[in-house]
């Protein structure tokens, strides 16, 4: 092998018996960033390496530029690679290689949210309980009520059912102690917000009658600003907590940093990210290949992200429906997960609903719900789409992302 050659790939970082062995590989090379909410690019990482020696006919450079390989040469060995001066023996962190990340386990995360929706004052809750608790209920009061449960964006059709349960409660029971409106209340949410919907989020892979393994595939989309890829990061927090193995899916091709952040949060975790190269290359074709690529490596769930698709444009949502149909014909969809923003009201529906149309929505991610006064978005859209929130978004950290559980939702509102 060529001496300048070698030199460019160990300055790289790549190990010398892969040089010696012919490997293909190729080296990219980030700028360190801390921020864990907003991942940005790491230190020098090999994203890609062959199970089996390759020819030196096929050894690539740093860059991926074929190398001229003189006549007659084969795979070598140690032996023949040219005498280079030792390189000083130095620890794993000393070469910016940090040890991986440790995610919180999934049980006790809604925890965290009924805490911080009581430190927040939960306004929802709150004004609720207030005119609930007031001796005589006027029209006016009924009003007021109403008026607080659109402004939390509940929706019309339930905050009607709502109204007139608690009105029929009132007429029979009185509700006079407190803590029988309390009761009463938290009742009716709970009811609202429906227990009985299947929240599982089906991450186990499936077995063939022959022994062969399809991991599950979850394909997560959402419009621009949601936190989606943020949200996929928190996410394979959560499935390597579970102790799931995990391969990410880099489909966003058109935001320049987006693979960057998406494998960046991978790597904490030990996780691989498959990706392309080029900006702009097309997102079915990186899907397919990171669900290929998950088979082969016998894990139990692929993790594919998406560009953040405006719900007006329609040749941006045609191509989420030919992502879709490419991986159906590597593996079954599992999930496909919207991610919504808490806060955006009832033009997170408007996305819900588009969304739902094109890729078959199987589950909500509500991002920013800790503290807002729109927590009735969780009624909203389950009754728009028919399907249930399944995580919810509690925070900044990198593990502020939970299974949602109604009960525990609604305890955390009338704390």
């Amino acid at each position: 092998m060529n001496p300048d050659v070698l030199t460019v790939l160990l300055a790289a970082g790549v190990p010398l018996a892969l040089v010696a062995a012919g490997a293909t590989v190729f080296v990219s090379r980030r700028r360190p960033r801390d921020d864990a909410d907003a991942p940005g690019p790491a230190g020098p990482t090999i994203t890609h390496v062959p199970t089996q020696p390759a020819a030196v006919d096929d050894a690539v450079d740093a860059t991926g530029a074929g190398l001229e390989v003189p006549p007659g040469a084969g795979v070598g060995t140690l032996d023949d690679v040219p005498t280079q001066p030792a390189a000083p023996s130095v620890e794993a962190p000393e070469l910016g290689r940090p040890a991986l990340d440790v995610p919180a386990p999934a049980q006790g995360r809604l925890a965290r949210l009924r805490e911080r929706l009581a430190r927040s004052g939960s306004p929802l809750g709150t004004r609720l309980l207030a005119v609930l608790s007031r001796d005589h209920l006027t029209e006016d009061d009924w009003d007021e009520l109403e008026e607080t449960l659109l402004l939390a964006d509940v929706g019309a059709g339930p905050t009607g059912e709502l109204i007139e349960a608690l009105r029929t409660r009132v007429r029979v029971e009185g509700l006079k102690d407190p803590a029988l409106v309390k009761a009463v209340l938290r009742e009716q949410l709970v009811a609202l917000v429906d227990p009985s919907l299947d929240r599982t989020l089906r991450t186990a892979p499936t077995t063939a009658a022959d022994g062969t393994r399809t991991p599950a595939v979850l394909l997560v989309v959402g419009v621009n600003g949601t936190g989606k890829t943020t949200t996929i990061g928190k996410l394979t927090r959560l499935l390597v907590a579970e102790d799931r193995s995990v391969v990410l899916g880099a489909a966003d091709t058109f935001r320049a940093a987006a693979a960057d952040q998406l494998e960046t949060w991978g790597s904490r975790v030990g996780v691989p990210t498959v990706r392309s190269d080029r900006e702009g290359a097309d997102p079915a074709s990186v899907a397919f290949e990171a669900v290929r690529t998950g088979k082969a490596a016998d894990v139990d769930v692929v993790v594919v992200d998406t560009a953040g698709r405006l719900q007006n444009k329609a040749g941006l949502m045609d191509e989420l429906g030919k992502i879709t149909r490419v991986i159906g014909k590597e593996a079954p969809l599992s999930e496909v997960l919207l991610v919504l923003d808490a806060t955006t009201g009832q033009n997170g529906l408007n996305q819900a609903r588009v969304f739902g149309e094109v890729a078959g929505v199987t589950g909500i991610v509500l991002t920013k719900l800790d503290g807002t006064a729109k927590g009735g978005i969780v009624v909203a859209v389950q009754r728009e789409l028919g399907v249930p929130v399944k995580l919810v978004g509690l925070g900044e950290g990198p593990d502020d992302l939970a299974p949602f559980d109604a009960e525990s939702f609604v305890d955390g509102l009338l704390q």
